[in-house]
């Protein structure tokens, strides 16, 4: 006869809230005591994929979770072990016939980890409950329902956090726990530029947003300066799933009733949708983590230049919008969707290099790394999907529209502050005598550009359209639009 206490266990991943958090819902649903566990595990610390904001982040939004779980006398176990250990562990401590998570739609190492996890829980009698995710579905086949499922997900109301008195495990019971484990030291660097994690500060982003910034939001949407403001600023929040997509959805429906900005609100909330289309295409076909979806474009083959991948990662281009938005993104962990788009398009474009070359450097910069956003959003931005429009943004161009100024780009690339507006745009049109006014010298204070746009442009566009006919990626590209896009365009094309 079993004497241990029966316990139900949450294993926390890409959902640290407890509000609107099916897992942590559906645990308490069972009226048995719960435990919310989370692991830093090994496999991921060690991702190329990862990096150090990415875990203060998540660190933070834990301490923040704690704050939240002290009238409850609860706290989270935050562990550094794989979860089959942790979960061997605690079995030594508690009876566990339940386990609950969201269904992550993560990178090819969780993915295995997931299966191996099912295989654990299969033959030691435990019951693995995943729940949908931001109303991502797990095993379609096509789209053809894909609107009415996800519709009916986002209808529900959030879902509130109300624990039994008790119910909780008690943080005197989990700090005993500790000692049986490897506990990750929860402090992170102060007075950084990042975006700090927590519910808490996700919601005061989102609030000043609902309340102030939103106005602007089409306005200044691909601008690189004023979009740091005017855009919500939540991705990180969503991504580490401090918020749900449905909790921020009904808010943004809500105001909308309202509101004199309802064409804002509405451009918002599509994008929300969006966020849950590319993470759904991810789900369908995880194999585009390491290759095009489009099998056509395998045969597509560039040579790698270490030498021009450096130079992109560093901001070192020659091309000043280019190297502010790279710099920014390094330092900040933050950039506005048309300026990731520029900079993938420069990098795969202009510089000829493969997608997969900038996958890690990217993941490991953006602080909301979202693997079912970004693999999907490098190959379109590379062209190499066969169903979008091919895009090779100008990078001259897009600084003169979106940054006439100049601001951005001075702020970034402080080499070029002293110039005039249009020099710092195109530092490599002065002249040695306006150089010499300036005080600037070129290739000694910034480089000359590494690559002529227009001559790379031009190949890339011919290359990418002519490979576009080849009968693969023509195959293909039916074959795409059947499984990842709304039964109402495949119908049009």
């Amino acid at each position: 006869m079993n004497t241990k206490p029966h316990i139900a266990v949450v294993w926390l991943k890409r959902d640290l809230r407890l509000h609107d958090n099916e897992a942590i819902y559906n645990a308490l649903n069972t009226g048995k005591p719960t435990l919310l566990l989370y692991s830093f595990e090994p496999l991921l610390l060690n991702d190329a994929h990862y990096s150090e904001r990415h875990w203060n982040f998540i660190k933070q939004s834990i301490i923040d979770l704690n704050k939240d779980l002290e009238p409850y006398n609860s706290k989270i176990l935050a562990v550094q072990s794989d979860i089959i250990a942790a979960i061997n562990q605690l079995q030594a401590h508690y009876y566990i016939s339940d386990i609950y998570s969201h269904q992550e739609t993560g990178i090819l190492v969780t993915f295995e980890r997931d299966k191996n996890f099912k295989r654990y829980c299969k033959n030691n009698l435990i019951n693995w409950h995943e729940n949908i995710n931001n109303g991502v579905q797990r095993g379609l086949q096509n789209r053809d329902n894909w609107t009415e499922l996800v519709d009916n997900y986002y209808a529900i109301e959030p879902l509130k956090f109300l624990p039994k008195h008790n119910q909780l495990i008690s943080k005197e019971a989990i700090e005993g726990l500790e000692a049986n484990f490897t506990v990750p030291d929860l402090n992170t660097p102060k007075d950084t530029v990042f975006q700090k994690g927590g519910r808490s500060t996700g919601l005061r982003y989102l609030k000043s947003f609902f309340e102030e910034r939103y106005p602007n939001y089409m306005f200044n949407i691909s601008k690189p300066s004023l979009a740091r403001t005017s855009c919500s600023r939540i991705s990180p929040y969503i991504a580490w799933g401090n918020l749900s997509v449905r909790e921020v959805y009904h808010q943004a429906y809500h105001l909308k009733q309202t509101s004199k900005h309802k064409k804002a609100l509405e451009a918002f909330m599509s994008r929300l949708r969006w966020q849950t289309h590319f993470i759904q295409k991810f789900e369908m076909e995880h194999t585009m983590e390491e290759a095009s979806v489009n099998r056509g474009f395998h045969k597509l083959k560039k040579s790698i230049s270490q030498h021009y991948q450096d130079a992109w990662k560093k901001g070192q281009t020659g091309y000043p919008l280019v190297d502010a938005c790279i710099r920014c993104l390094n330092e900040t962990g933050y950039l506005n969707f048309r300026m990731r788009a520029l900079v993938v398009s420069f990098f795969t474009h202009n510089l000829w290099q493969p997608w997969q070359e900038a996958t890690t450097h990217l993941s490991q910069m953006f602080l909301d790394f979202e693997p079912g956003i970004h693999f999907p959003q490098l190959q379109m931005q590379a062209g190499e999907t066969g169903i979008n429009m091919l895009r090779i943004y100008n990078p001259v161009k897009n600084s003169l529209e979106h940054d006439p100024d100049a601001t951005f780009i001075k702020k970034w690339v402080p080499e070029l502050k002293a110039l005039d507006t249009p020099f710092a745009h195109q530092p490599y049109l002065m002249t040695e005598m306006e150089q010499q006014f300036y005080n600037f010298q070129l290739d000694k204070d910034y480089p000359s550009p590494i690559v002529d746009l227009e001559t790379t442009r031009k190949k890339a566009g011919d290359t990418l359209w002519e490979l576009r006919k080849d009968k693969t990626v023509l195959k293909e590209s039916q074959r795409i639009l059947k499984k990842h896009t709304l039964k109402t365009r495949f119908l049009k094309s």
